[in-house]
């Protein structure tokens, strides 16, 4: 036969609801941080030699339920990458730069030879075919991708 006190049974339970609501509230953050709705894929840079400026190519998609903007782009690579898009007005073509590009729910958009593009110039060190250059593609809903960009020659064979 065992006496439980009410004082000692009134701790065990409350130690109990302690320890369940801390995993609960410790645990969250990690899921939280695991859950991303943006993903990159088959990211490359297009190498043009004598420091001419490079292209970068990507596939974006967004797993959420809500349109994301693409808003910026960095390097610690490049001092200059800026999204543009290729543009034809009859028998031109030209480049313009694009201050947001939308990435639709349950959608994906690619950033591909003959439209949008990310233009990368004035390389922080030297850059060649084989080497890998990070991007930091920021969006609107707050994300950031640290994305890596394998380097290939103009021609994009490797």
């Amino acid at each position: 036969m065992s006496i439980r006190h009410p004082l000692l049974a009134s701790h065990a339970r409350a130690a109990t609801l302690a320890a369940l609501f801390g995993a609960v509230f410790i645990g969250a953050p990690a899921l939280a941080a695991e859950a991303h709705a943006l993903t990159a894929r088959d990211a490359w840079v297009r190498w043009l030699p004598n420091n001419l400026p490079a292209a970068g190519y990507v596939t974006l998609a967004n797993d959420s339920d809500k349109p994301v903007d693409l808003l910026d782009i960095s390097s610690d690579d490049y001092g200059s990458a800026m999204l543009h898009q290729t543009v034809s007005n009859g028998s031109t073509q030209k480049m313009v730069m694009v201050d947001k590009l939308t990435v639709p729910a349950h959608g994906s958009v690619a950033i591909a030879p003959g439209g949008y593009h990310l233009m990368l110039e004035k390389p922080a060190h030297k850059i060649m075919p084989g080497s890998i250059v990070h991007l930091k593609l920021k969006f609107s809903d707050g994300e950031t991708l640290d994305t890596a960009f394998p380097v290939k020659p103009p021609t994009g064979a490797q």
